[in-house]
């Protein structure tokens, strides 16, 4: 079971979040908390793996309440304003939730929580050894090896959109919409990628150039759709790349 605790000021947003945590089997809810001072009363007393965080909230901010944590659970933000994401980027949030948000969003959202999970618990009855991400053996190869799910697969560089970090594991999304998810630094990945190819372009983030469509506000659009962070310290060299492949597009 994956404990958790679902924190918002409003009556009706933790209503709605309760109706949902009693449609998922292995969630179980310890506590509805109106504030981060009642959530961190719970948390004093037990144990929980899970946290549901509104990020405007009168007392304190989800996002100042989390940062101010010393062993974050896993973290999935809500919020009514969009601009809050990247504030749970930077915290490595596992997911965000814009409101309104239908159920099969909280579910996609507690499925990401999910895996991260069973890849803990493998890692702790060391079932699952460190991954290592590496090149594929032929100098020609387009593939880079990942393992993971007690395997090791090729996955081809133009079929990874982004990379993101989740804790002490990496997220591959893929253009078929499957996420491989493995025990390794981002920072590891970021050295076995060609360098022509990929870019790191926030502190949790690669994407693949090949699928970038332009950037704007401190984000840079994806073709699938997403849109990832644009850090001010990766700003200035993707500012430059993208001024010298595409002077005329974006």
């Amino acid at each position: 079971m994956i404990k958790c605790i679902a924190i918002d000021d409003e009556p009706l947003a933790l209503r709605q979040i309760e109706t949902y945590i009693s449609r998922v089997a292995d969630l179980q809810l310890v506590a509805l908390c109106h504030s981060a001072a009642a959530a961190a009363s719970v948390m004093g007393e037990q144990s929980v793996d899970l946290l549901f965080v509104d990020v405007n909230m009168p007392d304190k901010s989800g996002v100042d309440f989390v940062r101010e944590l010393q062993n974050p659970p896993m973290i999935i933000f809500t919020t009514a304003y969009s601009e809050y994401a990247i504030d749970g980027f930077r915290l490595d949030a596992v997911d965000y939730l814009l409101k309104p948000f239908a159920f099969a969003e909280f579910e996609r959202a507690v499925d990401k929580a999910r895996s991260l999970v069973e890849l803990r618990r493998l890692r702790d009855k060391k079932d699952l050894s460190i991954a290592e991400a590496e090149p594929a053996d032929n100098a020609a190869s387009d593939s880079i090896s990942i393992r993971a799910d007690y395997k090791v697969s090729l996955v081809k560089y133009a079929d990874i959109i982004f990379i993101e970090s989740v804790g002490e594991y990496i997220r591959l999304h893929l253009t078929s919409g499957q996420r491989m998810m493995t025990l390794l630094r981002l920072k590891n990945m970021e050295s076995a990628l060609p360098a022509d190819r990929f870019m790191r372009v926030h502190r949790s983030y690669i994407v693949n150039l090949s699928h970038v469509t332009g950037y704007a506000r401190g984000e840079v659009f994806l073709d699938s759709g997403d849109r990832v962070p644009l850090s001010v310290n990766y700003r200035d060299t993707f500012r430059e790349y993208i001024d010298r492949k595409h002077p005329s597009q974006m």
